[in-house]
């Protein structure tokens, strides 16, 4: 298996895909909306838990001293595998690590009772950028139905706010590169094979439907609307973040894709364009398919 490299594209209508600290949409200094790649992770590992498969980067929960509190990430490892003590080995560990899928996709961090171990994913992500240009940021002002309980004295019930974007458009650049996992191959033993195919397929099934299937207050009109995958014929392809080459025509929702068939002309040996027809239009003589069914578009 060879490098890999991508597009995703979340359309966002009456909703906040990525919002920072103040509930507004996450922006750049020059105020340039975009989506943080966790943003975009997070609903994958979401699908993936609810498929009842291991994912161990994910929020859970623990009784405590009558509360109800978060796990430590080595809480949360002992959840789901057995717990660390000082005969296990960081090969043990390494090995649990890598059949969480989240691990074996987009990497880990674990500094954990005695373990320090730290894995670059196979799959990376750039930041989504807001590629439409009449974006609107909309506030409405919620009443809620209750006065304030910190105010003993309130005789109103309080006023909250839900911030939302009118219509944008994100477009994340990815890249996969099998190779990443090669020196633990050797490391981990024969019954580690790496990032394989098997892998990927189950990282292009979520890539299709992750943030349309999590439905949030917030992130319901959020959905997967674009993906495009280049799948490369050789070891020697490299290629950029591909997301830097599309351009947006907001008047006419089109993608256009002229530089990106230039960019890749007779160098790859599969390229995948999936989108949804019913809001968008595509310019692009690549092999396209309609990104709910996936019958192909002619």
């Amino acid at each position: 298996m060879n490098r890999i490299y991508g597009i995703i594209g979340i359309g966002a209508n009456m909703a906040n895909w990525n919002a920072d600290f103040t509930g507004r949409p996450k922006s750049t200094s020059n105020g340039d909306i975009f989506g943080s790649d966790k943003a975009l992770k997070y609903p994958m590992k979401k699908m993936w838990e609810n498929q009842n498969k291991d994912v161990l980067f994910i929020k859970s929960w623990k009784e405590e001293k009558g509360a109800i509190i978060p796990n430590k990430l080595g809480e949360r490892y002992e959840t789901l595998f057995n717990e660390i003590d000082k005969k296990t080995t960081t090969k043990e560990v390494m090995n649990k690590l890598f059949s969480c899928i989240d691990v074996k996709n987009f990497g880990a961090t674990f500094a954990e009772k005695g373990q320090n171990i730290s894995i670059t994913g196979a799959v990376q992500f750039g930041q989504g950028f807001n590629k439409f240009e009449d974006t609107n940021i909309e506030v409405q002002d919620i009443l809620s139905p209750f006065a304030d309980s910190r105010k003993d004295d309130a005789k109103q019930s309080t006023l909250g706010t839900k911030v939302t974007v009118d219509e944008a458009h994100y477009f994340y650049g990815f890249g996969i590169n099998p190779n990443s996992y090669d020196e633990y191959k050797t490391l981990l033993g024969e019954d580690f094979a790496g990032y394989t195919l098997a892998d990927y397929e189950e990282f292009k099934k979520v890539a299709f439907v992750s943030a349309t299937a999590y439905n949030t207050n917030s992130k319901f009109g959020c959905e997967n609307e674009f993906a495009l995958f280049v799948e490369c014929n050789d070891a020697e392809c490299y290629l950029p973040d591909l997301s830097n080459y599309i351009e947006f025509d907001s008047e006419k929702r089109e993608i256009d894709l002229s530089k990106i068939e230039e960019m890749t002309k007779g160098k790859y040996s599969n390229i995948e364009v999936y989108y949804n027809p019913f809001k968008l239009s595509l310019n692009t003589t690549l092999p396209k398919f309609n990104i709910f069914t996936k019958e192909e578009i002619i």
